[in-house]
């Protein structure tokens, strides 16, 4: 019973870093949108896409640094292969929705366009939560965490200890 709640701690935790990072992600996101809507004449897609990749690079380092930095650290160049599909595969359902709202049903004004915006980052946000913890940053086969967690408890109850002195 203890593994299982541990386990969901771990769940927990691991939902509520991934939301802080995401939740910055998003404010990332619509602001760049909105700014970019705001200072050029580029279509809302268009925009919105813009958008999403600064805040992909944003959400990267932040899953990278914090979210995921007790994840499996070999293999970066894959890591960020896989991050990066993942995350494109994500750019086209956030901004599949915002395309099918501005261009499908005409709902093109600029609190429209936030509104489908933020809809379709949630739909998105589904996908790149599975996809990010299942193939992206996964987790240590069990006996490499278990070892890594010893060494870290056993070199945090070293006592640190005085320098020697060898008497010939």
């Amino acid at each position: 019973m203890e593994h299982r709640s541990s386990g969901l701690q771990r769940l927990v935790r691991e939902m509520a870093k991934f939301g802080a990072v995401g939740g910055a992600g998003v404010l990332v996101n619509l602001g760049v949108f909105n700014l970019v809507r705001h200072v050029s004449d580029l279509p809302v897609v268009r925009a919105s896409i813009i958008a999403t990749v600064v805040a992909i690079a944003f959400n990267y380092v932040g899953f990278r640094y914090w979210t995921y930095r007790d994840r499996d650290k070999g293999g970066r160049t894959r890591e960020l292969t896989l991050f990066l599909l993942f995350s494109a595969i994500g750019l086209v359902i956030e901004n599949g929705v915002l395309y099918l709202a501005t261009y499908g049903f005409g709902w093109d004004s600029p609190l429209q366009s936030n509104v489908f915006k933020f809809v379709g980052i949630g739909v998105a946000t589904l996908f790149r939560f599975w996809s990010y913890r299942s193939w992206v940053f996964r987790a240590m086969p069990a006996r490499e965490a278990v070892a890594a967690e010893s060494i870290v408890a056993r070199q945090s109850r070293k006592p640190a200890s005085k320098p020697r002195q060898r008497v010939p």
